[in-house]
């Protein structure tokens, strides 16, 4: 097949939007979502003005975590259909001008899969070393105190080898060892059957858990005051550790400059998951600066939290990616498959909604959106019951999992299960979510759905916002303000983080309103401003009036 024509700096501020394709658009009645229901609705995501889309995993696959326990790298699950299907999805996709981005999860595989059915057999097959396996200590404990992020030790006894292997996430999950090379040789290969298939990129799960410590020292213990719930929740052990040796091992730059040398001959992108509640943007700028390594990581800076985002947070966030990832490149989100909807989340009315719509879309770097955000979908509330997610199920009900944020995609309110399905769904579709189903919004001229095609429509009409600088973010109080800048353009930003009004001075300069089609004031004509509650006034610099 071939691939996209494409600019080699294509991902550089662009919208990405992430499809989970169990819950998107199910095409054969079996109530769960597959590729061909992926091809019927990438319309939709083409009329956000989308530049690409990032699609969950659909190997083959137990399913014990939903794709993310991968047992065949190269084709695709029959519960999603086919590599023919896969097929059509990048040709209806690169026929609307969207590029495809797809899930690889690098770190570990299924036990299911042959390569780990190789390895644990004996201790002397070709495959022996191909995962991270080590003796117990004398009294038959695991080796070290490493843990698993879905709780529990890090490690599972094998009476095969008489061995433990190690599991970063669950135990049906066995880590890869990136020190072999021909591990990263293989998963390279990976990489490239997709390139050539004709996807434009990935989104690599996990990627700062590629490589751990080949002398499996201990974890120190992580002080409480430095605990956080940003990437695990609360009541995880797993959160009183320092993560030190059982991922982020500076080592594992050698594999991503391989990546990155096998992806600039497709000009290819891949978004890494950077998992880490301490040195997140600090490993994240490691991982992308320069232009040997990856082009872009997502933070998990805007994805947690549970009150609206005051502008004070944003500053430091900003002036952290300032401090310890300068030269690299973030890709900011607000909702994905693995955190509650932000919506929720944040307890965001229809206005703060919007607020936070257009301010994400004036941001420095490359953004992502997660499937119904555009819709304003919350969080949908499940029994126990319900339940699918083992990670839900392991901390229930303290923490309540993924799967709320996992229900289908809603698309017809009067249709049976929302129109995502003809048969009862793997999920249930809540009757909040299906009152707000895309039809409804399509006929509501204010609906969240318009204002996410305007604000998307603004940031690809406006290059800086894209590609530009980042200069001069302050905060006043709920007043947020910045400058993005190049050679072309300067636009000063201002954004009302309130449900009160703020006033603000404009410093001089031939000032023009842009942005009006998202709510965006003009100052008055002594320069002072006025914003209303979560109001924005966006100003572009007029040099050549006089």
């Amino acid at each position: 097949m071939k691939t996209l024509t494409k600019k080699e700096d294509w991902w550089r501020g662009a919208v990405i939007y992430q499809i989970y394709p169990r819950s998107f658009q199910d095409s054969n009645g079996d109530g769960i979502g597959d590729l061909l229901g992926i091809v019927r609705r990438l319309p939709h995501v083409a009329s956000l003005g989308a530049d690409a889309v990032w699609i969950s995993p659909f190997f083959t696959s137990p399913m014990k975590d939903f794709g993310y326990d991968v047992s065949d790298y190269t084709d695709v699950d029959p519960m999603f259909g086919s590599l023919a299907d896969f097929d059509q999805v990048i040709a209806t996709a690169h026929a609307l001008g969207l590029k495809v981005m797809i899930d690889l999860v690098l770190s570990h595989t299924s036990d299911q899969h042959p390569w780990f059915q190789e390895s644990r057999s004996s201790r002397d097959n070709p495959k022996a070393d191909w995962y991270v396996w080590a003796d117990p200590k004398p009294d038959g404990t695991p080796p070290n105190n490493w843990l698993s992020i879905f709780g529990g030790p890090g490690w599972h006894w094998d009476s095969r080898r008489e061995q433990y292997y190690m599991h970063n996430f669950l135990v049906e999950q066995p880590d890869l060892n990136f020190h072999n090379p021909e591990v990263t040789q293989e998963l390279l290969n990976v990489a490239q059957f997709w390139l050539e298939r004709g996807v434009d990129g990935f989104r690599l799960d996990t990627i700062n858990f590629y490589m751990h410590d080949d002398e499996l020292r201990d974890n120190p213990p992580l002080p409480p005051e430095e605990r956080n719930d940003q990437t695990a929740p609360k009541v995880n052990p797993y959160n009183h550790q320092r993560h030190i040796y059982d991922k982020n091992n500076p080592e594992n730059l050698r594999f991503l400059r391989k990546l990155r040398t096998l992806m600039n001959n497709y000009n290819a992108a891949a978004v890494g998951e950077v998992g880490d509640s301490q040195r997140g943007l600090e490993i994240l700028g490691e991982y992308t600066s320069g232009a040997d390594k990856m082009q872009m990581s997502y933070a998990f800076e805007l994805l947690s939290g549970h009150e609206p985002l005051k502008a004070s947070y944003f500053k430091s966030v900003f002036d952290k990616v300032d401090a310890v990832a300068k030269d690299g490149w973030v890709c900011w989100a607000y909702s994905n498959h693995d955190v509650e909807r932000h919506i929720s989340r944040w307890q965001l009315t229809p206005a703060s909604a919007r607020l936070y719509t257009s301010l994400m879309m004036c941001l420095r770097g490359s953004l992502c959106l997660y499937q119904g955000e555009e819709l304003g979908l919350p969080e949908a509330e499940l029994s126990y019951e319900d339940l699918q997610d083992p990670y839900g199920k392991e901390f229930w009900p303290e923490f309540k999992g993924r799967d709320g944020c996992r229900t289908p995609m809603v698309w017809e309110r009067d249709a049976a299960y929302a129109g995502f399905s003809r048969a009862r769904p793997w999920l249930p579709v809540p009757t909040t979510h299906q009152n707000i189903a895309t039809d409804v919004a399509e006929h509501d001229p204010a609906s969240l759905l318009h204002h996410y095609r305007r604000a998307i429509g603004f940031r690809r009409n406006h290059d800086v916002l894209r590609t530009g600088a980042m200069e001069d973010m302050y905060c006043s109080g709920d007043l947020l303000v910045f400058t993005r800048r190049n050679e072309e353009e300067t636009i000063l930003c201002y954004f009302n983080l309130s449900d009160h009004p703020v006033n603000a001075t404009v410093p001089p300069g031939n000032w023009v309103t842009v942005g009006g089609e998202l709510g965006s004031i003009r100052p008055m004509p002594d320069h002072t401003l006025h914003l209303g509650p979560w109001q924005p006034s966006i100003l572009r610099l007029d040099e050549h009036e006089a």
